[in-house]
């Protein structure tokens, strides 16, 4: 176990089991009641209920895992988890708060490391809290976080300082968050950069990452970038860690007038039922509240009568009303009518008033929700489609849903509809009324300035016509960001087919292979250069091109997709996309061309050659980047030392090489040096369609070498190949 050996200079208030109100002899019993009789309950300002013991062997904890140390060295004493130096400065009945360890790579001005550390920490048996988030600081970093089952990362980027925003959030401009899962005990934090601080050098010179409670660290723009020891003695002073804690078993610590809260995972909490208090692990268990002499949190003006758990309030004999109300109680001077007509008429009455509340109320807000679906189907530009629409006459290539419509083919975007995540939306299996099975993408944000381009863009992508693409059926502008609807596609994604270890992938030979990718070049080379305005994708990777049930390749999510004017021949924008296919050439110089779809597809070869992942978190450094690995692989005439064996037994030398310095080119960092889209598709068919197996080689006299000798049964698949010409389907 790991831990770190820094002082915070920061406490965290105790949530304490003792409520202010209690009488004498109630807080007395509940005082006694924190930690077992005869052990130590506090250390310094800090409080120590029992399952936690302060003490070693003491027999104050319930077990080893809840023994603290109280450290009197000090001017004020400090707790400590067990035996360790990680410093505890809260307890409550669920959690622990600790320091947090940041992670940092600081650089000089020439480039070498100048400083530099990794973060490891080790909490078992207990678990960091999903309250925290994981966060980088800095303009030329990313940060990976690895626990067991679990990796993750974030990465911040910016070109200026004042470009940071200086508001306290977290946006990726400079900083950047990202959540952790449940349950986890251990993690490893290591930061990398993209150009040792290179082109940031005089502004910012170092990266952080480190664990931290959300809301905990407020991000100050430029002056955290600019700090460099300021920010992390900030951090390092003022952000805690969320830790997790249980008692193992099955609720067998549970005492008297207390319940059991068993917790995911494993483990369980006690706690007191309603109107009683104290500590819930220890006997005699919670005690009743004697809520009469709380007048304080249980106001009564009539007469209060104590009970187990809870307390009656009610007015003084020949008196009706509500005795919780100051003057609630009326005495009547007819003592010849029933008391119960008194409280009758009133129930009655109030019942009537609000039943007509009520029905008003659904009413109005019946009307809000009508005017409020106008006004966003308005300024989502609903009224300009239709008008486009109407004087295109493309009333059946373009549908407008509603938002009724939606929610009932998502049983109201029910959690178990949901097919696929991502850092723009989710996506949501739908069937519409008519039995179609559709794809509904309801995003998270959308420019209100860009309506007209929106609006624009929608309509070209439903003339999108390729059997190849996802085809855009319509959308909904009801909603306060528009919701897009898409064909179905039901086998998963290509990164999937790739890199699953499970379900065997007998289809997936080197034929098909080559038949998915010229598909999807093919595709792409479409929106290039085909459509009514050049489209480029921008987001080009494995897990945006989707197999239907022939296992027919289908370009998807243009979520950041460019049109590019027909006398342009580039475009500026924000860089956006995923890493390990990002253009390079896009990255530095912010100007995005078709070439930039041709880096990333180039990367998207690689994958499918050598059933590697682009970034390979548990590979050697020289291999974590997989489309830098691949070129030096080529250039050293070690191409077949990393494509996948079974390539190696279905394809050629020539035939591999082939695809190899076609994939080398794809990935030139100039972008002039790249073949087209259309080029790349035409040079893959080629191969395809000269493609000789080893088995008919043997047959012609070793007229092509062949990767193999030996051709064993094995390596004939039962499932037949897939042909793309036999899906009629889908020919749209």
């Amino acid at each position: 176990m790991y831990y770190h050996t820094r002082e915070m200079l920061f406490h965290f208030v105790l949530c304490l089991f003792i409520n202010p109100y209690y009488t004498k002899s109630s807080a007395l019993e509940v005082m006694n009641n924190i930690g077992k009789p005869g052990c130590l309950t506090q250390c310094g300002n800090l409080t120590v209920p029992y399952p936690f013991g302060i003490g070693k062997d003491t027999g104050c904890s319930l077990d080893e895992s809840f023994y603290v140390t109280c450290n009197k060295s000090s001017a004020e004493p400090k707790l400590f988890l067990q035996s360790s130096d990680i410093q505890i400065y809260s307890i409550s009945d669920s959690e622990f708060r600790i320091g947090t360890d940041v992670a940092y790579k600081c650089y000089n001005e020439d480039k070498s490391l100048s400083w530099d550390y990794e973060g490891r920490y080790s909490i078992s048996p207990f678990s960091f809290s999903p309250k925290n988030k994981f966060i980088v600081v800095g303009c030329d970093d990313y940060s990976l976080i690895r626990g067991v089952g679990f990796s993750g990362g974030c990465f911040g980027l910016c070109s200026e300082a004042q470009h940071a925003p200086d508001n306290g959030q977290c946006s990726g401009m400079g900083c950047c968050e990202t959540s952790i899962p449940k349950g986890l005990d251990n993690y490893n934090i290591t930061i990398y950069t993209f150009r040792n601080h290179t082109d940031v050098w005089s502004f910012n010179r170092c990266g952080y990452a480190f664990l931290a409670e959300e809301g905990s660290f407020k991000f100050q723009g430029a002056r955290d970038l600019t700090g460099e020891w300021s920010v992390w003695e900030r951090i390092w002073a003022t952000v805690p860690v969320v830790v997790d804690w249980v008692v193992a078993g099955n609720c067998s610590e549970c005492k008297g007038n207390s319940s059991c809260i068993k917790v995911d995972g494993g483990g369980y909490h006690c706690k007191c039922n309603n109107g009683y208090q104290g500590n819930p692990y220890l006997d005699p268990g919670c005690q009743d509240i004697n809520e009469c002499e709380d007048s304080g949190t249980n106001p009564c003006y009539g007469d209060c009568i104590n009970t187990l758990g809870g307390y009656t309030c009610s007015c003084p004999s020949g008196s009706f009303g509500d005795a919780k109300v100051v003057n609630g109680c009326h005495y009547t001077k007819d003592s010849k009518i029933s008391p119960t007509i008194y409280i009758i008429a009133p129930v009655f009455g109030l019942l009537v008033i609000l039943s007509v509340i009520v029905g008003i109320f659904f009413g109005i807000r019946r009307k809000k929700l009508m005017i409020l679906r106008e006004k966003f189907f308005e300024q989502n530009g609903g009224v300009l489609l239709r008008q486009k629409i109407n004087s295109q006459g493309s009333h059946e290539a373009m549908a407008l849903f509603s938002t009724a419509q939606l929610r009932k083919a998502t049983n109201n975007y029910s959690q178990q509809n949901i097919v696929g995540r991502g850092g723009y939306g989710v996506v949501y299996k739908g069937v519409l009324s008519d039995r179609r099975v559709v794809a509904i993408k309801k995003s998270k944000i959308m420019d209100g300035s860009q309506t007209e381009q929106f609006i624009n863009e929608v309509l070209i992508l439903t003339q999108v016509i390729h059997r190849n693409v996802v085809k855009l059926l319509g959308c909904c502008l009801e909603e306060e960001v528009p919701i897009l609807v898409y064909e179905f596609i039901s086998n998963n994604t290509l990164f999937h087919h790739i890199h699953s270890k499970f379900g065997g992938m007998s289809w997936f030979t080197w034929d098909n292979r080559l038949r998915v990718a010229i598909e999807a070049a093919g595709a792409f080379a479409y929106l290039h250069s085909e459509t009514i305005m050049p489209i480029i994708h921008r987001d080009v990777k494995s897990t945006n091109i989707l197999l239907d049930e022939n296992y027919t390749a289908k370009i998807s999510d243009f979520g950041l997709s460019k049109l590019v004017p027909l006398d342009h021949g580039q475009v500026t924008t924000l860089i956006q996309g995923t890493l390990g296919y990002l253009d390079p050439e896009y990255f530095n110089t912010s100007q995005l061309t078709e070439k930039s779809d041709v880096y990333s597809f180039g990367v998207v070869l690689t994958e499918l050659i050598t059933g590697k992942k682009p970034i390979g978190v548990d590979r050697a450094n020289v291999e974590k980047n997989l489309a830098t690995y691949f070129v030096n692989a080529i250039n050293e005439n070690r191409l077949y030392e990393i494509v996948e064996p079974r390539i190696l037994r279905e394809g050629t030398f020539e035939q591999i090489q082939a695809v190899g310095d076609l994939v080398k080119r794809c990935l030139s960092l100039q972008g002039h040096d790249r073949p087209t889209m259309k080029m790349v598709a035409m040079e893959l068919d080629n191969l395809r369609k000269f493609t000789i197996y080893p088995w008919v080689q043997q047959q012609s006299r070793q007229e092509t070498r062949s990767l193999v000798v030996d051709v064993e049964q094995s390596d004939l698949y039962e499932v037949p190949l897939v042909s793309y010409s036999t899906n009629n389907s889908e020919s749209y």
